[in-house]
C-alpha cells in the first residue's frame, strides 16, 4: 500500500491491527475505527445515510452504495483480472478469482486437511466438524451441514424430473451446468503450482488427486508419545 497522504497511510496501518478501542454503547461490540463504529451504530439505530440517486434505495456505508450502484444500475465492473477475462464488481471476488490461478488457499481448516480459498467456505466446512445441520429439505426435513449435501440429497431422492450433469472425472452428480463448471474448476483444473503433501513428498497439479492422495494418510498415527507407546494421528 503506497499514498501520497500521510493520514491514508495511517489509516490503512490499522487494518493490520488488532487493537479495537472503539466500543459500542449498546451491544459492546469493539472496532478499529471510529468510522467502523459509526456504520456498526447505524445499524441498530437503522439510519441509512447513503442514498442511491437513482432509485429509493438507501445503506448504511458508502461502500454498499457503491457495490449497489455497479450491480443494479451502472453494471461496471472495475476489478479485471491481468490473467483472464474475468472482471468483478467486488474486490474480494477478484482476490478469491485470482486464487483460482495461483492454486493459493489461505484458509486452512484445524481439524483435517481441508483449505479453503475464502473464509466463508472454511466457515461452512467447520460445520462437518461440529454436527451443526443448518440446511433442512423442504420435501422430507432431512437435516444437512452443507447447502451442497443438501443439493445431492434432494437431486438423488426427490430429482427424478431434475437435469443431471455427471462430472466427466469423479462420481459427483450436480443438478445445474454452472455448478458442474464450478467443480471442474476447483477439482479438475491444472495447477501451475503443484499442491505439495505435508505429510509425505507426494505433490499434485489437480486438487482432487490431491485430496484423494490425503485419504491415504488419514488413519496413519505418525506421532509417537516418547513416554510410553502411545500413537497418534493428530
Amino acid at each position: 500500500f503506497t499514498s501520497v497522504k500521510l493520514s491514508s497511510l495511517r489509516r490503512h496501518l490499522k487494518t493490520h491491527s488488532d487493537e479495537k478501542r472503539h466500543v459500542c454503547h449498546l451491544c459492546l461490540k469493539a472496532f478499529r475505527t471510529a468510522t467502523l463504529l459509526h456504520n456498526h451504530v447505524n445499524t441498530h439505530t437503522g439510519n441509512k445515510p447513503h442514498k442511491c440517486s437513482e432509485c429509493d434505495r438507501a445503506f448504511v456505508t458508502r461502500g454498499e452504495l457503491s457495490r449497489h450502484r455497479r450491480y443494479k444500475h451502472t453494471l461496471e465492473k472495475p476489478f479485471k483480472c491481468t490473467v483472464c477475462e474475468y472482471s468483478s464488481v467486488e474486490a474480494s471476488k477478484m482476490r478469491r478469482h485470482v486464487r483460482s490461478h495461483t492454486g493459493e488457499r489461505p484458509y486452512p481448516c484445524d481439524l483435517c486437511s481441508y483449505a479453503s480459498k475464502d473464509a466463508y467456505k472454511l466457515k461452512r466446512h467447520m460445520l462437518t466438524h461440529t454436527g451443526e445441520k443448518h440446511y433442512e429439505c423442504y420435501i422430507c426435513q432431512a437435516r444437512f451441514t452443507q447447502r451442497g449435501t443438501m443439493k445431492i440429497h434432494m437431486l438423488q431422492k426427490h430429482g427424478e424430473n431434475v437435469p443431471k450433469h455427471q462430472c466427466p472425472h469423479c462420481s459427483t452428480c450436480l443438478s445445474r451446468k454452472s455448478d458442474l463448471g464450478v467443480h471442474l474448476r476447483n477439482l479438475h483444473s491444472y495447477m501451475e503450482e503443484a499442491v505439495k503433501c505435508r505429510d509425505c513428498e507426494a505433490a499434485f497439479h489437480e486438487r482432487y488427486a490431491f485430496l484423494q492422495h490425503r485419504k491415504t494418510h488419514r488413519n496413519e498415527k505418525r506421532f509417537k508419545c516418547a513416554q510410553c507407546s502411545c500413537t497418534c494421528n493428530q
